[in-house]
Formats: C-alpha cells, sequence, structure tokens
C-alpha cells in the first residue's frame, strides 16, 4: 500500500487482531500506584491484575499525548509513505488537537506527504468495530480517501451499550453527582451509558439490578442490529467473565446467526467505568441519542 494505516490503543483494539492484521497502535499513557505505563492492549498488565488493583483502592490516572509525542510517532512513516490515523473521539480528550498540531508541522517538512486524522467520534468497542471494517478495505487496496470517508460517513453505526456496576467511579469522573451516586447505589441502580452521535458518553437509562440489566443490554442491542446474520458483535467485559457468557448465551438464545466474541475493557476506558462494566458493541442503525 501506498499509505499506512494506524489507529491508537483507546479502540481497546484486541492484542490478536492487532498482530494478525499488523496494525500500527498509538499506546495511550496512564498511571496506576503512582508508575506511569502505557496502555499495549494488555501485554504489560493484563485485565484482570488491572481491575483487581481497582478493587483493592487503586485510582488509575488518564493522560493525553502531547504534539511532541505524535511528531516523533508519525514523522517516521511520512519520511516513507502517507498516513491514515484512526483517532479517538475528540470529545473525550484534547489528544487529537496535538496530533493535528503535529500534522500541521509535519506537512510544513513533507510537502510531498499527506497525513490524514480521522475522527472517529468513538472509543472502545465500537471504535474496534469501525477499524476492522476500514482495515478491511485497507487490505482489499480501497485508496486513503475512501477509507477516511468510510469512517466519517458510518461511526455512528457503531454502537455500545455499557452496564456500570458501581457508581464511585462515574461520580470520581464528575459524570454524575454525589447525591446521585448515593443514591443509586442504595437502590442498587446500574446506569447504562451509550456513546452518542457526538462522540460523548452519555447516560442512556437506569436498571434496577445487574440480572436485569444484562437482560437490557441484550434486548437493546438486538432492537439495534439491522442485519444478525451479518453482524459481529464484541461483549466487552471488565472482571466479569461469567457475567459476558451469560450475555453472550442470551443473546444467541435469542438471534443463533449472531458472531460474538468476548474480549476485556481497556485501562483507559476502565479507569472511568470501572471494575464490573458490561457492554455489549456492535455495527448497526445510527446511535439513537
Amino acid at each position: 500500500m501506498d499509505y499506512v494505516f494506524m489507529t491508537d490503543s483507546d479502540s481497546d483494539l484486541p492484542f490478536d487482531l492487532k498482530q494478525k492484521y499488523d496494525i500500527p497502535v498509538v499506546y495511550m499513557p496512564y498511571a496506576l500506584n503512582g508508575k506511569e505505563y502505557f496502555d499495549d492492549l494488555g501485554q504489560t498488565i493484563n485485565s484482570k491484575d488491572y481491575f483487581t488493583a481497582m478493587r483493592n483502592g487503586a485510582t488509575p490516572i488518564t493522560s493525553a499525548l502531547n504534539e511532541t509525542a505524535y511528531l516523533e510517532i508519525f514523522e517516521p512513516i511520512l519520511k516513507e509513505r502517507d498516513l491514515l490515523f484512526v483517532a479517538f473521539s475528540s470529545k473525550m480528550s484534547s489528544t487529537i488537537h496535538a496530533a493535528e498540531s503535529a500534522r500541521a508541522k509535519l506537512l510544513e517538512k513533507y510537502p510531498q506527504r499527506r497525513l490524514e486524522i480521522v475522527d472517529t467520534l468513538s472509543i472502545s468497542g465500537p471504535m474496534t468495530l469501525l477499524i476492522l471494517k476500514a482495515h478491511e478495505m485497507y487490505r482489499a487496496g480501497a485508496p486513503l480517501d475512501e477509507v477516511a470517508s468510510w469512517i466519517r460517513e458510518n461511526y455512528d453505526r457503531a454502537q455500545a451499550f455499557f452496564m456500570v456496576d458501581d457508581l464511585k467511579y462515574l461520580k470520581r469522573g464528575g459524570r454524575i453527582s454525589p447525591t446521585a451516586a448515593v443514591v443509586g447505589t442504595m437502590l442498587d441502580l446500574k446506569p447504562i451509558i451509550v456513546e452518542t452521535k457526538e462522540g460523548t458518553l452519555t447516560s442512556f437509562s437506569k436498571v434496577r439490578g445487574r440480572k436485569k440489566a444484562i437482560s437490557f443490554l441484550a434486548e437493546n442491542t438486538l432492537a439495534n442490529l439491522e442485519d444478525p446474520e451479518e453482524s459481529v458483535l464484541i461483549i466487552l467485559q471488565a472482571d466479569c467473565p461469567q457475567e459476558a457468557e451469560t450475555l453472550k448465551a442470551d443473546l444467541l438464545s435469542k438471534e443463533p446467526r449472531l458472531t460474538i466474541r468476548i474480549d476485556n475493557v481497556g485501562p483507559v476506558v476502565g479507569a472511568h467505568c470501572g471494575p464490573g462494566t458490561l457492554a455489549s458493541c456492535f455495527m448497526g442503525k445510527r446511535r439513537p441519542v
């Protein structure tokens, strides 16, 4: 190919798929117990250990890459080829602005090259699904503009319904008020979070109890699919593998034509939603909100 397809680790792209398709990934930084790490898709710290640390009181801190980091990442590629960088939502972090600043400087230095940055307005599982389809086009020889256009035209067909277990993590991140967290905990309310058309995360509903919340995920996933036979679903779990299997079984009992894989919530999303998070991610109808 005359260009490189690259993405970032806030997609929670499974490591086996990164390896299978040889997809370059920018690893995003976070800190745990005072030590900085880069999200290398579970190779340094596995998902179980990460969420066990959170259950034991650790408070991960996420941060954004700066312009210098992107200059160092992008320039070796631009010396040889053009670059398509598929980035996570600009509405959830400022890091894409640092990438765009690096782009402007590099194109002055390499005016013969192209560096296209696509804002997926997505994160985690939905972003992975966009990447997998776009990379399929890339491997088939689609030009850079065609792949970038497809992502921009279809980003809001990539959906997720997230069930959050402990409200303290949403409270800590400012997603809900302390009062709402206390009341919700007393009532055993499980917020259902979705990715919006604008590229943010928002509360879609509240369900009492995890069993009912799992059923809610299954029902709303099936209601928003368009072609079950052609659909690939990703169930993401944050140290709740048995419930992920329950959700998978529930979905397949209602729609056996589905292809479903279970993967892990990554450290960046996990820092804000906490252990016990469960999500159903899929390509389907346009996002409802």
